[in-house]
């Protein structure tokens, strides 16, 4: 395991924090008067899913969290996780409710991602930037409605909800950004 400097502090960056491995989500260079500069730092625990805020400051030291990524096959989910199948070794692979429960309505039945494994235990699911799905049930939209306007709910074909705008109807598919869950496009 490596060590972080101060300067590769930044989105993106897994690294050990009180012995758990936290991903950085936000990171900001803050330098305040007749004091040390420090990195204002928001970040989310990669076992827990609990985010936590902390500053560093300059010639502090962290370790950069050995994780390793594999390509895996969604099989399913129930009450108690997602079921993946590894690619190569058609292994079972299986995470919890509590890791799981925040992408599983971005996932339909073989979709490929990436599991992301600490201390050789899968810990997190690595989604695609975005998904294409289909639209099950959404209120029609009212004529006279603008195209451009507002928007309304759509459930989709794994249970999700987001909010589409009023020319989409049940039976389309969308695209979805899995890191912000918002509508993107339709899809063909």
């Amino acid at each position: 395991m490596s060590n972080l400097d101060f300067s590769e502090l930044k989105k993106g960056v897994v690294m050990v924090f009180n012995r758990q491995p936290h991903e950085i989500m936000h990171a900001q260079f803050v330098r305040m008067q007749q004091r040390k500069p420090v990195m204002q730092m928001k970040m989310r625990n990669l076992l827990t899913g609990k985010v936590v805020e902390y500053s560093a400051k300059s010639g502090e030291s962290f370790e950069r969290a050995d994780i390793t990524r594999q390509k895996a096959q969604f099989l399913y989910a129930d009450h108690e996780g997602a079921h993946f199948m590894n690619n190569e070794t058609f292994e079972t692979i299986d995470i919890g409710q509590e890791l799981s429960a925040d992408k599983i309505g971005y996932l339909k039945e073989s979709t490929d991602v990436h599991l992301i494994y600490f201390d050789e235990k899968p810990i997190s699911i690595e989604l695609p930037i975005k998904v294409d799905l289909e639209v099950k049930s959404t209120p029609p939209g009212i004529k006279g409605d603008t195209a451009t306007g507002g928007t309304k709910p759509a459930t989709l074909e794994t249970g999700l909800t987001v909010n589409v705008p009023l020319f989409i109807n049940e039976g389309d598919r969308i695209r979805v950004n899995t890191d912000t869950g918002e509508y993107v496009e339709r899809a063909n």
